[in-house]
């Protein structure tokens, strides 16, 4: 019996689908502005496991993740330009030509670390129609109103506003200047935006299209969405009115989710979602990762440092999508080293016995057991060690580490089986970044020399050590 903790009542809930053996499943994705950093995409493993998951338990999942390719305004004082305006005058593209760029980047990310696609991957600028609809009629049933400066969304006309939050005060506060009301016709400090106006502050607005909404102070209601809209009109658009699973990080929790909530339920009438998943935040030396503050890595800086992109996947492996992480290039040295014994743990099982081998009931019913406890992936990674140690048939073992890796994503018998890992190859690498490295110190290019040293001790754990006369 899968059983998920469901935020909305923060108990430990028996999982029941709204159709037998299917998952609907949205996931809230970037907005793309720029490069994802790792904490954003632990968030998109731990959606992976969760969805690999359902599928080794039996489910049919579909999934949906967004991107969010236009502003990421949220309140009347928000003001002056949005991320995506920024990052197109700083680059000199289109609003359109950033978020190819970027979604094209992060798709690469998310492909190296073995993430499987999205049955749907909306586009929120494709779904205007669809918001344009949801305000309109929000607006007819008197759950919204109008401005000179925007469409509101009036939250006293929703009496379960803090079901997702459970009214804790750290939640409410968060998001804070939703408080600094600048629309003297706001009826309410914390109604928040529908429908951006282009006018006032958002009167240069790159981004913007005609809307029915009338207002004194634009012609044909010119204008733009706010951020929450967009999720509620691609959860309709693509995986109806209401769906099994919808999940996003921690942060959404007293407000994107919430007000999402309010504006899909009080448009068709039923629940927008029956359990509600949350992962936790990824620490960077104890730290919040931050990326005004310099605070953060790409997964193009850990790969620049020798490691394989299925490094990091396995350290985020470790922790529980409900619990924090702390990453460290020490934890990171740690998962590295796991892989490769599990990778040579295979290939030696295999040279031991190649013959089939059969799955072992045994550890599979256990492996099901930690997947049915809220999705305990620490718990079952901790059970594979448990297997490999276990002294079974090394085929038996094989055989079992296939299944489990299943859900795991560690390609481990790809990695025991590819001829990229055969010693002689190997060697051959390691002697041409030895030659290319003392080439870089005889030109005194220190930095190279570094570089490649570092990729020696972390991808090939081949200490290099300098001497006087070399």
């Amino acid at each position: 019996m899968l059983k998920v903790v469901n935020t909305r009542s923060w108990e430990k809930e028996e999982f029941k689908s709204i159709e037998s053996k299917k998952v609907r499943f949205y996931h809230c994705g970037p907005t793309v502005y720029w490069n994802q950093h790792i904490g954003n995409l632990r968030a998109v493993v731990l959606v992976d496991l969760i969805r690999r998951s359902f599928s080794f338990l039996g489910y049919d999942v579909k999934l949906v993740r967004n991107y969010t390719d236009f502003g990421h305004l949220t309140s009347d004082a928000d003001i002056g330009e949005d991320k995506m305006e920024k990052a197109s005058k700083r680059e000199s593209l289109s609003p359109q030509e950033i978020a190819n760029k970027y979604i094209s980047s992060y798709e690469k990310d998310i492909r190296l670390l073995n993430t499987i696609e999205p049955t749907i991957q909306a586009r929120a600028t494709d779904y205007l129609p669809q918001m344009i609809d949801i305000i309109g009629t929000l607006i007819k049933k008197g759950f919204a109103y109008l401005t000179e400066k925007a469409v509101y969304f009036e939250i006293e006309k929703f009496p379960t506003y803090h079901a997702l939050s459970h009214h804790i005060a750290e939640h409410n506060i968060e998001g804070a200047g939703h408080g600094d009301a600048r629309d003297k016709d706001k009826k309410n400090s914390s109604d928040f935006v529908l429908w951006f106006f282009k006018t006032g502050d958002h009167k240069n607005a790159l981004q913007f299209w005609p809307s029915p909404f009338v207002s004194k102070a634009v012609e044909n209601g010119n204008g733009f969405p706010g951020w929450h809209i967009e999720c509620s009109a691609m959860v309709l658009g693509t995986l109806g009115e209401t769906i099994d699973i919808h999940m996003g990080g921690v942060e959404h929790i007293s407000i994107h989710h919430t007000n999402e909530i309010a504006q899909s339920e009080s448009f068709t009438g039923k629940p927008l979602a029956n359990y509600w998943l949350h992962n936790e935040h990824l620490m960077l030396n104890g730290k919040k990762i931050s990326k005004s503050d310099g605070n953060m890595y790409l997964l193009s800086e850990i790969t620049d440092k020798g490691y394989d992109p299925i490094d990091l996947r396995y350290f985020f492996l470790q922790s529980h999508y409900r619990s924090k992480q702390n990453f460290t290039w020490e934890a990171l040295d740690g998962s590295k080293s796991a892989r490769n014994r599990l990778i040579a743990q295979y290939k030696k099982n295999i040279t031991e016995s190649n013959a089939q081998g059969t799955p072992l009931k045994d550890y599979i019913n256990k492996f099901t057991t930690e997947l049915e406890n809220d999705f305990n992936i620490p718990s079952a990674l901790g059970m594979l060690w448990d297997l490999v140690r276990s002294g079974e048939n090394p085929a038996d073992i094989n055989a079992t580490i296939d299944i489990i890796d299943s859900v795991f994503g560690l390609k481990i018998r790809d990695y025991a089986t590819s001829t990229a890992n055969d010693p002689q190859v190997t060697n051959n690498e390691i002697l041409k970044l030895i030659e290319e490295r003392n080439k870089a110190r005889a030109n005194k290019n220190w930095q190279k020399s570094d570089d490649i040293r570092n990729i020696l001790e972390n991808k090939y754990d081949y200490k290099v050590v300098d001497t006087k006369n070399n």
